[in-house]
């Protein structure tokens, strides 16, 4: 009797033990498929931007692509906030005076706003003919200068030489034709620094410009500028009145930029005419690309200027279609009856690097530009 009730407990124990073991392995899976099947909250897409180390080649997006998708592959709607270059901004409104053509500013004004029409990007202009032609749009808003800053250390060494009673010495020749003629970064760095800031700040006031602030410490590309204030620096070197007596040196040098460097304002240029051009092209962390191209274009008893900076570019190829849209309205609006497109049609997509000049660090310099909270990745 005693063996009996102790084999009923035993079984009681065995039974109960099971059934312990099968609630835990149920309550195992059911825990594990919570896991597996609970969606995976999704990361916000300007959590992180997209990280491209000095000189590495973004992914080509048609240039004439209006619904463009960033070098990340991610659509700018995602996340990210595509600056239109036709915004409600009243300073993003194109004006033109000319007091001896009235109709020939107001024309010129609505061709250089539908040449923007539908373009995505943050995009500044200005324009000045001999005759008293001038268009503006945004001209005060500041950029990252990339390259373009080396037509002021150019200027400033002409000045400098001309200051000292001298011509250029040979190391200073050795330097400033290859910064200019194929952008080279090194001599652009020597020069700089040999200049110095002091002088570089003094020539600024000099040439009266009112927003242009030299980069700090090394950092020429990050000279920040205006579209107006280049004007004034391109109007150094072909003003017949100008303080600058070598400065057809300068243009001369700008009149031979490497082919594959002479993209941009020079599209559309009328035949007879001589472009003197610098460009800068530039990606970093915030505001995409910046594309800039400064423009003088001389021959046949006239001569005008045309400025284009812009940021906010999904690719340099985006950039270049919008500045040379630009240029084609500004070169039919002053050719006068000229044969128009001869000179420099717009740039094949293919002739586009997609490298960046290099005149800058990519990520936000501490202490100088950190990103801004409305920026585009």
């Amino acid at each position: 009797m005693r063996h009996m009730r102790h084999m009923q407990r035993v079984h009681v124990r065995r039974v109960q033990r099971v059934r312990y073991v099968r609630h835990c392995r149920t309550a195992l899976v059911a825990a594990l498929a919570s896991v597996l099947l609970t969606p995976v909250p999704a990361v916000a897409a300007t959590a992180a931007s997209p990280r491209i180390p000095a000189g590495a080649t973004t992914r080509r997006v048609p240039a004439d692509t209006a619904d463009w998708t960033d070098w990340t592959g991610r659509h700018p709607r995602q996340g990210a906030t595509a600056h239109h270059a036709s915004s409600a901004d009243p300073t993003d409104n194109v004006t033109c005076q000319a007091p001896q053509a009235p109709d020939l500013a107001a024309r010129l004004a609505q061709d250089i706003q539908a040449a923007l029409s539908g373009r995505d990007g943050t995009v500044s202009v200005a324009v000045q003919d001999d005759s008293g032609l001038t268009c503006a749009r945004a001209g005060e808003r500041q950029y990252d200068s990339a390259s373009v800053v080396k037509v002021l250390i150019m200027e400033g060494l002409l000045r400098r030489a001309e200051e000292l009673g001298r011509r250029l010495s040979p190391w200073e020749e050795t330097n400033v034709r290859p910064m200019i003629v194929s952008s080279d970064n090194d001599s652009a760095v020597r020069l700089w620094a040999d200049l110095g800031r002091t002088y570089l700040t003094d020539f600024l006031t000099r040439v009266r410009t009112t927003a242009t602030l030299l980069g700090p410490g090394r950092y020429w590309g990050l000279t920040r500028t205006t579209a107006t204030d280049q004007l004034r620096l391109l109007d150094v070197l072909t003003n017949a009145q100008s303080f600058l007596r070598t400065r057809a040196y300068g243009l001369k040098l700008l009149s031979e930029v490497r082919a594959d460097q002479r993209w941009g304002v020079p599209a559309g240029m009328p035949q007879g005419l001589t472009a003197h051009v610098k460009n800068g092209w530039l990606p970093r962390a915030t505001h995409g690309w910046r594309v800039h191209s400064i423009g003088a274009f001389t021959g046949e008893g006239r001569g005008y200027r045309i400025v284009v900076l812009s940021h906010d570019n999904p690719t340099m190829a985006y950039g270049v279609r919008t500045i040379e849209r630009i240029a084609q309205a500004v070169h039919r609006g002053l050719g006068q009856g000229r044969g128009l497109g001869t000179g420099r049609d717009l740039t094949p997509e293919s002739a586009i690097s997609e490298e960046s000049d290099g005149s800058a660090p990519y990520e936000p310099l501490p202490g100088w530009d950190e990103p801004e909270p409305d920026a585009t990745p």
